[in-house]
């Protein structure tokens, strides 16, 4: 029998249905692959019991022809959704040991559908970060090195843990959220597929806030069709979410394989910056040339208000979190540090909780809230928004749907290279994708080469809301020009 782990999220499903293997079978691998990567730090928390025992549930119902579209599959989940009675800290010393008394509705719709629990995977603390280096559990290591050298490289933020688990054969999928390109970044410097939905598409209840009007769950996997497949499962309205968008969700794998003939593929020129690596220029243009053998016209198209995106999404971003992380006092659960007075308690107890970056970030945001200042950032900010997402608007209004760019401006770099000295320096890792997010579109980072050293090289697709299966049937095309994702070569 081949190794189960080598296995894509369709070839498991399809394998337990045709009974090839036992869904404990399945997560037994996984499990013996969590226990053999612990040096990735991938895993904040294993799930063993609970994994055998969902394993277990997922065989009972197989054998009686029942169960869901993810039966018996193992996944992880990133420590920022809640999962009833397991511990959730989305990475940091202030949450400490909180355990949930409730499930995120995006979990608990892929528990519905069948799926199995491996466990929580590590990610920036409180999703802010772009290389994952600064969660409370320490860095996730890249299970890909450039080549003859071992240096421990990033994994891309702040879902480093789900992309690094999926990428290094640790669990078949996993969830991820994408608040500023924490689902497309890091799947780009880790050779998977990764899919930022629509803003409103999966329900946000149960996961720890950072920016709530640009968060959003999405899926990470092996392939374009395994994301289509956990999307499914992870979209749909939810009363409990505002925001949630109640209409039908498609059946995202039916896109796979679809023609893109006709279709029209905007190039936009803002993105092409100064100081471009050569190779990432060369990959754009590759890209394109596969979406016009596969029958799509290519147009040229501007994005003016792009080069205004990164500084807007830093002062919005920040606001959010800053009104968001209010709540974490020491008074009701997680970490609490006594002082003499309450005041001196609330300034212990974050003086101890929150990292630096996290810090820095409730700063910027308090700051760009405060009086005098609200008008001349914060509102500010949220004009340029309205710009950047009226240029998208202009574009589809004009018959593209879909743009194609880079996902990242370099492969993945060494743990502790980049923003020690200037945290604007990581910031910039975001440029191709904090546009999608203050427009809500959705985005979709798609394996699509290497670098000199053998590091995996990423495209993005943007597309018109709620027009996730353009972006898989177009994801699709990408991957099978650029060839089937290969893991990396084990080493840990």
């Amino acid at each position: 029998m081949t190794d189960l782990t080598s296995l894509t999220l369709a070839e498991a499903r399809d394998g337990l249905a045709k009974k090839s293997f036992k869904a404990i079978e399945l997560t037994d691998a996984h499990l013996a692959a969590v226990e053999q990567a612990r040096s990735l730090n991938a895993f904040v928390l294993e799930t063993p019991e609970q994994a055998r025992a969902m394993a277990q549930g997922a065989d009972a119902k197989i054998a009686t022809g029942e169960g869901g579209p993810l039966n018996g599959i193992p996944l992880g989940i990133k420590d920022l959704f809640a999962t009833k009675g397991v511990r959730t800290t989305a990475c940091s010393k202030i949450l400490g040991n909180f355990v949930p008394p409730y499930e995120s509705t995006v979990t608990s719709q892929l528990w519905r559908d069948g799926a199995v629990m491996l466990g929580k995977l590590n990610n920036d603390e409180f999703a802010m970060g772009s290389s994952n280096e600064t969660s409370c559990f320490g860095p996730v290591v890249n299970p890909w090195r450039r080549a003859n050298s071992d240096a421990k490289l990033v994994p891309g933020g702040s879902s480093g843990g789900s992309v690094a688990a999926v990428s290094a054969g640790l669990c078949l999928g996993a969830t991820a959220t994408d608040t500023g390109g924490s689902i497309r970044q890091p799947a780009a410097f880790t050779g998977i597929v990764g899919l930022k939905p629509t803003y409103g598409r999966c329900s946000r209840w149960g996961i720890v806030a950072f920016a709530s009007s640009l968060d959003q769950a999405g899926p990470v996997a092996k392939t374009v069709r395994d994301t289509a497949i956990l999307m499914r499962s992870m979209a749909g309205h939810d009363p409990k979410d505002t925001t949630s968008v109640d209409i039908v969700v498609p059946d995202y794998e039916k896109a796979i394989g679809k023609s893109v003939k006709g279709m029209k593929i905007g190039i936009p020129k803002e993105y092409r910056l100064d100081g471009m690596p050569p190779e990432i220029e060369k990959l754009w243009q590759q890209g394109a040339d596969w979406l016009k053998a596969a029958g799509a016209e290519l147009v040229d198209i501007s994005l003016p208000h792009t080069k205004y995106a990164l500084p807007a999404y830093y002062i919005v971003a920040p606001a959010e979190a800053s009104s968001n992380l209010a709540r974490y006092d020491g008074v009701r659960y997680g970490l609490r540090v006594p002082g003499r007075a309450i005041g001196d308690m609330y300034e212990n107890t974050r003086a101890e909780g929150f990292g630096a970056e996290v810090r820095r970030r409730i700063m910027i945001g308090t700051y760009v809230l405060s009086a005098g200042y609200y008008d001349a950032y914060y509102l500010r900010a949220q004009k340029v928004r309205t710009l950047i997402k009226k240029d998208f608007e202009d574009c589809f209004a004009q018959g593209v749907q879909a743009i194609l760019t880079p996902a990242t401006p370099s492969a993945a770099f060494g743990i502790g290279e980049k923003g020690q000295a200037d945290p604007v320096e990581m910031y910039l890792n975001d440029i191709f994708t904090v546009t999608v997010n203050m427009a809500g579109l959705p985005g979709i980072a798609v394996p699509a080469g290497s670098d000199a050293q053998g590091l995996p090289l990423g495209l993005q697709l943007i597309g018109r809301p709620f027009e996730e299966e353009t972006l898989f049937s177009l994801g699709e095309v990408i991957e099978q020009a650029a060839g089937r994702f290969t893991p990396p070569v084990k080493w840990w």
